[in-house]
């Protein structure tokens, strides 16, 4: 009888539960607003990377617009011109040419060729570790290769690099290997940090220091490729009228920035790279740092623009067509490109080679390679893939333990992007007009249409006040989903709340948002594009995803002239206007911000009279303090301003905001650090010089968490 019974109760059991479990799933909170609209359903995290490509793709047709036009010789010499000029612009001004200072560390002999191992400064301090083959037996001058190495964590001594010189050397070819900033023996981060397991990381991560200094990090690239075609124009072997270049993936990039910019080269080769930009944004999206230029499609340029400058001299476009560099890019862009070298008499010097097959070297586009550097730097010969020797790495090493910073100390990217600032920084504005001005200037701000639709998406109560969700139109036609938490009885202020961990994080019971609203005050909490419901889109098999943070995504606004912080300025004077438009009333309203919001606040403070009272809590001190952070939290990067440290930071945003009232809680450094107290006051002390700046802003510092709601209450009322 207890066996029946409880066979019985088994699945009423079960089935009790399940109706338990049920009822509660059917009672929890759901803080999302764009689950209800199913139309929208899995596009809304994308808004922000679709809104910045709208922008670049209408640039690109004002390109297009542009190269159709052209048709005579001289309608392509102006375009060359003007793009040189571009070029010029976007990648920033080169240094002085200095003594190279090269000292050659060692010599290895083989029956053909010998290598000689080296090193020369591009800049006072700033080595470059290279290699020189040098084949044996060659009468005359011999013709020369420039040879740029792809994402490599050795550098030129991976072994697609070195099959493909060591192919070159046997057929006569000088080849000169350098190593790229951060490969090789150029590694400039010392620890295990994220930054030191990728090459790429390498390159991105001071990259983007590099642009709040208001640089393309493409400048020192480049200028390290001018000074190799010097040194190797220095030595008597060389035959200075056949120069060539090539170079893979990131070498492909630096091969086609470099033959654009330096008309000593006669023939290049750049290998799966080429692509357009349309393409490239419909698919991985941009690249690592120096594979974007600051405001590049602002200007007009595009990436046939480095063959296009160059026509009509020999180009060999090396593709593959499962590249991470769209295959249908390259074949667009060769299919412009030839119109160049057609409308200037030679057609036949613009080739293209492609092979099936993945981001590589395949023996087809090597022998490619080969037969066109033979042709056009005059060295005939078999143009066969030879199997070679490699080397160890270690063979290779110019410096005994093949780190140059362990030997030679000298510069890095961190430390010249230190120098370019200190050169380049002007005075801040002085007056309020004046910084509005700059800001909207740098920042590509553009006020934004009021009137947009809002859509009324749902209610729930919790005991003391009710949660409304609404859409709300942003500035690229996209919606911006928001939680307005309404006390029972108000007796507080209308609050914007800003939470770099999304509205719903916010809104959890207990957090600073839900105990605002017990409190009596309103709080509207949106997801701003990159939080939230807005936060998940963007290309994720991509270059520089650092500790999760897409600093491709912020590459994409630099590209366009439309910073992250600037998008967000504009959705904030949005909403502003919503909740005004709401409420029925003018008046300014509250606004508040939690870690790497709070440059999103400042700049939208500063840009619109929207606000009475502005709250910072944990938000980073100042822009200058990631310049002068070799190991800074990447997170800080989508909240900064690309060319913005030349002329204002963050601590003058916050002094110009007198006609408001400012609390700033435990400000943090740029490894998200609080700061103690002695280092804030000093941060903040040259902006606030005048007695109308310092009486708006309130600092307090070692606050606990647990204290946190009541000194924002306190200071609320």
């Amino acid at each position: 009888m207890c066996a029946l019974i409880s066979s019985v109760t088994k699945p009423v059991s079960a089935i009790l539960v399940f109706l338990l479990l049920a009822r509660i799933a059917v009672g929890q909170e759901n803080l999302d607003v764009f689950n209800y609209w199913h139309y929208d359903e899995g596009s809304p995290s994308t808004s922000l990377y679709r809104h910045l490509c709208q922008r670049a793709f209408h640039q690109l047709e004002q390109r297009q617009r542009a190269i159709e036009k052209l048709k005579t010789p001289a309608d392509w010499q102006k375009r060359q011109a003007d793009v040189r000029a571009k070029l010029r612009k976007v990648m920033g001004p080169f240094p002085e040419k200095t003594p190279l200072n090269p000292v050659i560390t060692g010599t290895i002999q083989r029956d053909d060729f010998t290598v000689e191992k080296l090193y020369f400064e591009s800049r006072p301090g700033y080595f470059v570790t290279a290699a020189l083959f040098l084949p044996k037996n060659r009468p005359g001058k011999l013709p020369a290769i420039l040879y740029c190495s792809g994402h490599s964590i050795n550098g030129f001594r991976s072994e697609a690099y070195q099959r493909i010189i060591l192919n070159y050397v046997k057929k006569g070819f000088a080849v000169l290997a350098f190593d790229p900033i951060g490969q090789g023996e150029r590694r400039q981060y010392a620890d295990e940090s994220v930054v030191r397991k990728s090459a790429v990381n390498e390159h991105s991560y001071p990259g983007a220091q590099s642009f709040m200094a208001g640089l393309s990090p493409a400048n020192y690239f480049v200028w390290d490729g001018i000074r190799a075609v010097d040194y190797l124009l220095s030595r008597t072997e060389i035959d200075a009228g056949r120069i060539g270049i090539a170079g893979r993936s990131g070498g492909g990039t630096q091969s086609a920035y470099i033959a654009a910019m330096d008309d000593r080269i006669l023939a290049a080769a750049p290998e799966c790279y080429l692509t357009t930009f349309d393409k490239q944004l419909r698919s991985r999206g941009p690249q690592d740092a120096e594979q974007n230029l600051l405001y590049g499609l602002e200007n007009g340029l595009d990436l046939a623009d480095y063959l296009e400058v160059r026509a009509p001299k020999p180009a060999l476009i090396v593709s593959t067509t499962r590249d991470i560099f769209s295959i249908q890019g390259t074949r667009d862009l060769f299919q412009e490109t030839k119109k160049a070298y057609a409308a200037l008499g030679k057609p036949d010097q613009l080739l293209m080679v492609e092979d099936d097959a993945e981001h590589m070297s395949t023996r087809k586009n090597r022998e490619a390679s080969y037969a066109f550097f033979q042709q056009y730097l005059t060295n005939p010969g078999s143009s066969a893939d030879l199997e070679v020797t490699l080397f160890k790495d270690e063979e290779l090493y110019v410096t005994p333990r093949g780190q140059v910073y362990a030997t030679l100390k000298g510069e890095t990217l961190f430390s010249l992007t230190q120098t370019h600032l200190r050169k380049n920084r002007s005075e801040p504005p002085g007056d309020a007009a004046r910084l509005r001005e700059t800001v909207r200037s740098i920042t590509g701000y553009e006020k934004p249409a009021s009137g947009g639709e809002v859509v009324f998406s749902g209610r729930f109560q919790r005991d003391t006040y009710a949660i409304e969700k609404y859409l709300v139109t942003g500035p690229g036609k996209y919606a911006i989903p928001v939680l307005w938490l309404k006390p029972t009885r108000k007796t507080g202020k209308t609050v914007l709340l800003l939470d770099d961990r999304g509205k719903a994080v916010a809104a959890q019971k207990g957090e600073w948002a839900d105990q605002l609203a017990r409190e009596g005050h309103d709080i509207i909490i949106p997801d701003l594009s990159g939080t939230g419901e807005l936060g998940t889109g963007y290309p994720k098999d991509g270059d520089s995803i650092i500790g999760g943070v897409p600093l491709n995504l912020w590459f994409t606004g630099l590209l366009t002239h439309k910073n992250l912080v600037a998008v967000r300025a504009e959705e904030i004077e949005i909403l502003a206007g919503f909740i005004r438009k709401s409420l029925g009333t003018p008046q300014p309203l509250a606004v508040a911000a939690r870690g790497t919001m709070g440059p999103d606040l400042l700049h939208a403070a500063v840009l619109s009279n929207a606000f009475s009272h502005c709250i910072l809590l944990n938000s980073l001190v100042s822009y200058q303090a990631i310049i002068d952070e070799m190991h800074y939290n990447p997170a800080f990067i989508l909240s900064a301003v690309a060319g913005a440290l030349p002329f204002y930071d963050l601590p003058v945003l916050a002094a110009s905001l007198t006609a408001q009232k400012l609390l700033i809680i435990n400000p943090v450094d740029a490894t998200n650090r609080e700061m103690t107290t002695e280092r804030a006051k000093t941060a903040y002390s040259d902006a606030l010089r005048t007695p109308a700046a310092r009486a708006s802003l309130n600092l307090q510092q070692n606050v606990k968490p647990e204290h946190y709601f009541s000194v924002i209450n306190n200071w609320l009322r």
